[in-house]
């Protein structure tokens, strides 16, 4: 599926990831600066999530509670080797039922679990996004 949008439908395109999305992992691709932490923003408040979300850029995760359940939100963009995230216990998280939210899973491939939305950033024609969104089983 591919959806073109602008900032003011990031709700829409939260939603609508949401609601086709047939597992709880969600990776997202895409270059800096095209949209990938402010998606995942969207996603988090449409399952409910009340605190403040942004990017653990040097955390490498932050969790928040939902009304949907245990949100958990990780960038991948500064590790240096898979030590530090099997050291996070990420296997684990990826097995659980929490929401997991990955940005740059280009770094983990070897984790990346069997199922989960491949979400595919990109920069379109002026401020528009795409998303190419697919769900591999």
């Amino acid at each position: 599926m591919e959806i073109s949008f602008n900032i003011g439908e990031i709700d829409s395109v939260a939603s609508e990831v949401l609601t086709n999305a047939h597992s709880n992992n969600f990776l997202f691709y895409g270059p800096m600066g095209v949209g990938k932490t402010t998606l995942i923003k969207a996603i988090a408040d449409q399952l409910g999530v009340s605190d403040y979300v942004s990017s653990p850029t040097f955390s490498l995760v932050n969790e928040y509670n939902s009304s949907k359940g245990k949100v958990c939100h990780y960038d991948f963009y500064r590790i240096k080797s898979l030590d530090e995230v099997l050291d996070l216990g990420l296997d684990e998280y990826l097995e659980s039922d929490y929401y997991n939210l990955v940005e740059w899973p280009e770094m983990i491939v070897g984790l990346i679990p069997q199922s989960y939305v491949e979400i595919k950033l990109s920069k379109g024609i002026n401020e528009e996004r795409i998303a190419h969104i697919k769900h591999i089983k």
